[in-house]
C-alpha cells in the first residue's frame, strides 16, 4: 500500500504545481510548454538550437514540439533560421520580445514557486530535491 500511496501522492503534487503554475502563465498567453521552450532557448546565450537540442531539454518529453515552436514563431518570440553551412538543418532562437516576455514572466513565476515550496519545513526543500532525483536516475 505504500508504494501506491506514494505514487499516487506523486502524481498528485506534479499535478498540482501544474496547474499553479499553468494558472500563473495564463495572463501572459503562453503555455508551460512554450514557458519551457523560451527558457531554453534563453539558455544558448544567443546560440542556435536545434529541435533535437529542445526536446531533450524539455522538462515534458512530447512529439509536438514542431507545433509548440510554430506558435512562438507566429507570435514573433523565436525565429526559426536556415543553418548556412547544412541548408537542412533548421536553427531556432530566441528573440528581443521572447526574451522581454520572460523578463516580465520570471518574477511572477519565481513568486509562484516559491509560495509552493514555503509550505515545507526548513530541510524539506533539500530533502525533496534529493528524494525525486532518486526517481529520475
Amino acid at each position: 500500500m505504500e508504494t501506491k500511496e506514494a505514487i499516487i501522492t506523486l502524481l498528485k503534487a506534479s499535478s498540482c504545481v501544474s496547474e499553479s503554475l499553468c494558472q500563473t502563465l495564463k495572463p501572459f498567453g503562453v503555455s508551460l510548454q512554450q514557458f519551457n521552450v523560451l527558457r531554453i532557448l534563453r539558455g544558448q546565450n544567443g546560440n542556435a538550437a536545434n529541435l533535437s537540442t529542445v526536446q531533450e531539454r524539455m522538462v515534458n518529453k512530447m512529439s509536438n514540439t514542431t507545433r509548440l515552436i510554430d506558435k512562438l514563431i507566429d507570435k514573433n518570440f523565436v525565429k526559426r533560421s536556415i543553418c548556412k553551412e547544412n541548408r537542412r538543418k533548421i536553427e531556432l532562437f530566441i528573440t528581443e520580445k521572447g526574451e522581454a516576455l520572460l523578463k516580465e514572466i520570471d518574477p511572477v513565476v519565481d513568486e509562484c514557486q516559491e509560495k509552493m515550496i514555503q509550505k515545507l519545513e526548513p530541510n524539506g526543500k533539500n530533502n525533496l530535491v534529493k528524494l525525486l532525483k532518486q526517481l529520475i536516475k
